[in-house]
């Protein structure tokens, strides 16, 4: 009877064992799953810091533009007309 009962108990442990090497690959498996996540999420935040650059870019040169149009425009409102000579 003791055989029997200790046959069952290693059938018993060898199949916990087993349960448990199948949780551990899928651990491993949902660990990858989590780190090409995590590099697609930085991929997505680098490529929004990128375009926040370049909106920043813009923004400065329509700046300029915008400086540069007010400093013609006030130019040309100091300035007379040209009416050329009788």
């Amino acid at each position: 009877m003791a055989d029997a009962t200790n046959d069952l108990l290693y059938e018993v442990l060898k199949s916990i064992q087993q349960e448990i090497r199948t949780l551990k690959e899928g651990q491993g498996d949902i660990r990858q799953e989590i780190v090409s996540i995590r590099l697609a999420q930085l991929s997505t935040q680098n490529d929004v810091h990128n375009i926040y650059g370049m909106l920043a870019r813009q923004d400065e040169r329509l700046d300029r533009i915008d400086r540069r149009l007010e400093l013609r425009e006030l130019a040309e409102k100091s300035q007379t007309p040209y009416e050329p000579p009788l």
